[in-house]
């Protein structure tokens, strides 16, 4: 499947097993999402952990925690047009691509900055969530909102930037539909974290929008043409996996769901295994549809991508395994990359694809 994106969760764990005096004990912000009830003993900005001085380089550190480094691997999606399009080994068009990936990532950032910002308040109350850099007063508020509107700066002239290489490339069919994206990227995902979150289904809808935007922002950084499987495709896929999230967090959180995230308490475990199931089988038929397509095989010259669906069929039911079987994990999206049959079965994947598609000899 955010920015608010929105995707990472925490056991939970009683306050008591954190070290009061080493916050930096935890993780990186991924751990301290969505998963925990408030504290018994609830923070205020007078609590202790609050603080107000400390050395500019463990503040800087901070700021690099809070714009979530460790989370931009999601905006490798903004890659797949390049790669699908048999174009990877064009270094004009990998370029522009890699450009907007770091668009992508600045935005990003500003989001979970926006967000600490949004929930210093309740994140203080919280017995993992107290140690973010805002919350915890490592960073300073009015650090963070600079931070914002600077991340945002800087991602508005990177998107402008690369509409400018467009048309001086005389590549303008699509010329201002990257910066509408990004544009949409980030208004989708202020609405996710101010209201969107909190509805049922909604939540789960709009990130996978989050990835299709990414695709389709990929494709007009580079003005390469994206197959409207590979739309549909990420789309039920990036559903897939956002249900399968809340399932997990439905499964562990039991009585306190509302406290933990408040979407929870409208969901149910027969309507998410339902959804779940539901969005895998359009996934794998999607897919396979996509490998048999006459064009897909003419354009890659090969009949031989269909077999890549076992791949994607064993790695979605190595991932319902690790919602079912690990409900005190962080999350299944974080699970999964610490798994090793699960990163196996992508490797395998990824290797067969790009064999297929380029054939070992590129530009064919």
């Amino acid at each position: 499947m955010s920015p608010p994106n929105p995707d990472a969760i925490a056991p939970s764990t009683p306050s008591t097993a954190i070290p009061k005096d080493d916050p930096e004990s935890l993780s990186a912000p991924m751990a301290s999402e969505d998963f925990l009830a408030p504290s018994s003993a609830p923070l205020t900005s007078t609590s202790p952990l609050v603080r107000s001085s400390g050395s500019l380089l463990w503040r800087l550190a901070g700021v690099v925690r809070t714009v979530r480094p460790h989370q931009w691997v999601k905006n490798v999606f903004v890659l797949a047009p390049v790669v699908f399009a048999k174009e990877i080994f064009d270094l004009a068009l990998l370029s522009r691509a890699a450009a907007a990936f770091a668009v992508f990532c600045l935005l990003a950032g500003a989001v979970y900055a926006m967000n600490d910002l949004a929930d210093i308040e309740a994140d203080r109350q919280h017995p993992v969530k107290r140690y973010r850099p805002i919350a915890s007063g490592r960073v300073p508020a009015s650090w963070a909102r600079m931070m914002v509107w600077v991340l945002v700066g800087l991602s508005a002239m990177g998107a402008v930037g690369i509409e400018v290489a467009l048309q001086s490339l005389n590549e303008t069919p699509t010329f201002g539909f990257f910066l509408a994206t990004t544009a949409a990227y980030f208004v989708n995902n202020v609405a996710y974290s101010s209201r969107l979150k909190h509805i049922a289904y909604l939540d789960v809808a709009s990130i996978a929008a989050g990835f299709v935007l990414r695709v389709m922002a990929g494709g007009f950084a580079t003005n390469v043409p994206v197959s409207g499987y590979l739309f549909v495709c990420m789309a039920v896929l990036a559903l897939f996996l956002g249900f399968g999230k809340r399932r997990h967090e439905l499964t562990a959180a039991r009585s306190n769901a509302k406290h933990q995230r408040a979407a929870l308490e409208s969901y149910t475990r027969r309507g998410l295994d339902l959804a779940l199931w539901l969005t895998a089988a359009a996934t794998i038929t999607t897919y396979i549809a996509y490998t048999l397509d006459p064009h897909t095989r003419e354009f890659f010259r090969s009949d031989w991508l269909w077999p890549s669906t076992l791949f994607v069929v064993l790695a979605m039911g190595r991932f319902v395994f690790l919602v079912q079987s690990r409900p005190k994990s962080e999350s299944p999206t974080h699970e999964m990359l610490k798994d090793g049959p699960f990163v196996l079965i992508v490797v395998l994947w990824a290797i067969l694809v790009m064999w297929v598609v380029y054939h070992l000899q590129p530009g064919l």
